[in-house]
C-alpha cells in the first residue's frame, strides 16, 4: 500500500504504466477531477505474479477497489501480442458465458489492460482448507465450468487471436514440452548427455497424445493457481495462452497439478465425473478417451517440469523448486503403468533423476 507522497512519486515514476489514469477515466471507473488527483488519492499495489513477466497492479480508491490493471513487460514484440490475445479471447468467452474476469478496457498501444478484480482467494488455496464432500462439489463446478468452456469457446474462435499458435499440435507437444523438460531439466539442472533415442520416444509419445479427438477451446495452463474463487463461483484467469487443442489436456492440467497433490483416488473419480457430463459422452468414447488422457497427462507432466526447472533456475523464482522432486515422482509413477513400457528411454532417465536428486528430499 501506498503511504505517502514519496512512495507515489517512485511508484508513478518507476512502475505504473503511465497510461493507467487516463484509461480508467475512459472506462468510467474515476471521474475526471480523480485522474487529476490520481497519484495522492489512489490505493495502487503491486501484486505478485507467479512465472509470468507481466506486471500486475491491484486499483483502488477511498477503499473501495476498482480493477486489476495488468502490463506487458515490454509494449513490443510478443509481449504485446500476447496482451492483444487476453484482450481478443477474453472478450470472445466472456460473450461464450465463460467465467472469466470483464474486461473494462484495453490501450491498444501500450497493451494494458483493466480486468474485473477477482479478489485473491485461489483454488489452490480452497484446496488447502477444504476436504471430502466440499472438496468434491468445488471440483464437480471446476469441471462442469471447464466442459462449457471447451465446447462454447471453440464456437466462433478466430485462431487469429493467438499470439503463440494456432494449436496444440503433435509440434508444439515435441518441442515445447518435451524438448523442453529435455532441456531445461536434464541438460541444464541435471547436467546430463541427451540419450540416445530418446526424441524418437518422444515423437511417438506425442502422436499418441493428439489422438482422433475433436479440437475444443484449450485453455493450456488450466490448474489451481489460474482459478480463482469468488463468492462461491469458481472465474478463470491466465488464457491468454488459448488455442484450440484436445479436451483432455485441459482437465489432466487441472488433476495431476502439483500445487494441489490430488490423491489418485480423487483424480479418478473427477475423470469418471468428466466422461459423465452429458455433452461430453455424447462426443467422445470413453476407452478412447483414457487412452488418449494418459498420454496428455505425460506431456503436462513434462511440460511442468522443464517449467519449473527454468523458472527457479533462469528466472530464480525459487518458489518452483519444492515442486519439481513431487512433479518427477508423479511422472516417475505415471510411466511405471504398462501404457508406457515401450519407452525404455525415457523411463530410465526418470529414473535417474530421482535417484539424483529426488533421494534427499521428502515428497
Amino acid at each position: 500500500m501506498i503511504v505517502d507522497d514519496r512512495r507515489r512519486d517512485i511508484v508513478r515514476r518507476e512502475n505504473i504504466p503511465e497510461q493507467l489514469p487516463e484509461l480508467m477515466y475512459r472506462s468510467g471507473l474515476i471521474s475526471k477531477e480523480e485522474v487529476d488527483a490520481f497519484f495522492q488519492v489512489a490505493d495502487i499495489r503491486q501484486i505478485h505474479s507467479d512465472g509470468s513477466c507481466r506486471r500486475f497492479f491491484r486499483i483502488g480508491i477511498n477503499g473501495k477497489g476498482l480493477c486489476l490493471a495488468v502490463a506487458p513487460a515490454a509494449a513490443d514484440g510478443n509481449d504485446l501480442l500476447e496482451a492483444r490475445a487476453a484482450d481478443s479471447i477474453g472478450r470472445h468467452l466472456l460473450q461464450s458465458g465463460v467465467p472469466v474476469p470483464d474486461i473494462y478496457m484495453e490501450d491498444q498501444k501500450s497493451g494494458l489492460i483493466l480486468f474485473e478484480d477477482l479478489g485473491d482467494i485461489r483454488l489452490y488455496d480452497q484446496v488447502a482448507q477444504t476436504s471430502g464432500h466440499d472438496l468434491r462439489l468445488l471440483y464437480r463446478q471446476v469441471i462442469e465450468q471447464l466442459v462449457h468452456m471447451q465446447l462454447a469457446g471453440v464456437q466462433g474462435f478466430d485462431t487469429g487471436w493467438c499470439w503463440d499458435t494456432p494449436r496444440y499440435d503433435q509440434g508444439l507437444m515435441v518441442a515445447r514440452e518435451s524438448r523442453y523438460f529435455l532441456r531445461s531439466f536434464w541438460q541444464d539442472m541435471l547436467g546430463r548427455e541427451v540419450p540416445d533415442g530418446i526424441d524418437e520416444e518422444f515423437q511417438v509419445i506425442a502422436s499418441l497424445a493428439v489422438g482422433r479427438s475433436e479440437d475444443v477451446f484449450l485453455h493450456r495452463d488450466f490448474q489451481s493457481r489460474n482459478i480463482m474463487i469468488k463468492d462461491g463461483r469458481v472465474r478463470f484467469i491466465d488464457y491468454q495462452g488459448g488455442r484450440l487443442g484436445p479436451p483432455g489436456y485441459d482437465l489432466a492440467s487441472l488433476l495431476i497439478d502439483p500445487y494441489t497433490a490430488l490423491p489418485l483416488d480423487f483424480q479418478e473419480e473427477m475423470l469418471r465425473y468428466y466422461l459423465e457430463m452429458p455433452a461430453i459422452r455424447r462426443s467422445v468414447e470413453s476407452e478412447a478417451f483414457r487412452c488418449q488422457y494418459a498420454f496428455l497427462a505425460l506431456q503436462r507432466n513434462l511440460q511442468i517440469i522443464g517449467a519449473f526447472s527454468f523458472l527457479s533456475r533462469v528466472r530464480q523464482k525459487v518458489f518452483f523448486s519444492q515442486y519439481i522432486v513431487p512433479s518427477l515422482r508423479m511422472l516417475q509413477e505415471r510411466l511405471g503403468q504398462s501404457s508406457f513400457t515401450p519407452f525404455p528411454v525415457l523411463r530410465r532417465m526418470v529414473d535417474t533423476a530421482v535417484a539424483t536428486i529426488g533421494s534427499s528430499r521428502k515428497h
